[in-house]
């Protein structure tokens, strides 16, 4: 329940107005949102992290806000070291507005990370964007076979999605939405992870595991393990400003771990959804809210 009150107030704009104007809710920000993004990307990969950068913002109405988010990636592309990945919302590179054109700014900006030796990870999102998300995704890897796509257990369709990427750069990650039909029970959703994790492994593309569940992040190791991947054939993903000292204990033991770096003043409806995702959160962010220290 606490979940899904988590993404309904992530839809409200009267409560995005009282949590963003709040001049108490900058500390919470911080810990997960990157202010110096410059910054934050040296810090981590100075510690062997590798890092994937989303500049947030999604469901744009506007063209012109569309092209505004693809001139920001383009900067966002001369910061980034070879080997980092950003992450693409198409509904902020104008989903709603057209399929083809989400296609064409996504591709503008694989362009260019390709020619930084940057790959791209297309996110997903609210459940009817994500046809439209695939869609995009098997035409943009006919020139730019890289191209990543994310997949969410919660929905019961994620299992027959990972079955049909053979190949592919896939991020498997529990979901923060809502759907029709969707699992919501943790178990269900923890099984439905660990369903698809199977496939991932022991296919042919790079599973990127994104869950800060001990569980899960165990089980990943130990399916690498038995599938014959080394340290190089997948990686774990976790959230910037949630478990660091686990994202540098993996790192430390030579696996593959990057960092989801978010970055840019849209952050309200991400910070909520991840709240969402890990309840335990909500203490932290209450504490900030009521601390005047």
């Amino acid at each position: 329940m606490l979940r899904q009150a988590l993404i309904a107030i992530s839809k409200s704009e009267r409560a995005e107005r009282l949590i963003s104007t709040s001049p108490l809710t900058a500390g919470v920000v911080g810990r997960f949102v990157a202010g110096d993004v410059r910054g934050v990307i040296g810090e981590l990969t100075r510690k062997g992290l590798l890092v994937t950068v989303d500049y947030l913002g999604e469901e744009v109405t506007e063209q012109a806000q569309a092209e505004e988010g693809v001139a920001e990636y383009l900067r966002l592309l001369a910061l980034l070291p070879a080997g980092a990945d950003v992450s693409v919302k198409l509904t902020a590179l104008g989903l709603r507005l057209s399929e083809g054109l989400a296609f064409d700014h996504a591709a503008a900006i694989c362009r260019a990370a390709a020619a930084r030796n940057v790959t791209v990870t297309l996110d997903a999102e609210e459940h009817d964007t994500i046809p439209g998300l695939h869609s995009v995704h098997a035409a943009l890897r006919k020139d730019h076979p890289d191209v990543g796509v994310v997949v969410q257990a919660y929905l019961p369709d994620s299992l027959d999605r990972c079955e049909k990427l053979g190949g592919a750069r896939v991020r498997l990650c529990k979901g923060a939405y809502t759907a029709p039909g969707a699992y919501t029970r943790p178990a269900d959703i923890d099984r439905s992870f660990v369903r698809c994790l199977r496939v991932l492994m022991a296919g042919t593309g790079y599973p990127m595991v994104a869950t800060h569940d001990p569980r899960l992040v165990r089980i990943a190791s130990t399916l690498a393990v038995l599938e014959g991947r080394d340290a190089t054939g997948y990686e774990h993903q976790m959230l910037y400003g949630v478990r660091p000292d686990e994202q540098l204990r993996l790192a430390g033991q030579g696996t593959r771990m990057r960092v989801y770096v978010p970055y840019g003043s849209d952050w309200y409806a991400y910070l909520m959804r991840r709240l969402a995702e890990r309840p335990r959160n909500l203490a932290f962010f209450l504490r900030s809210l009521l601390s005047r220290r």
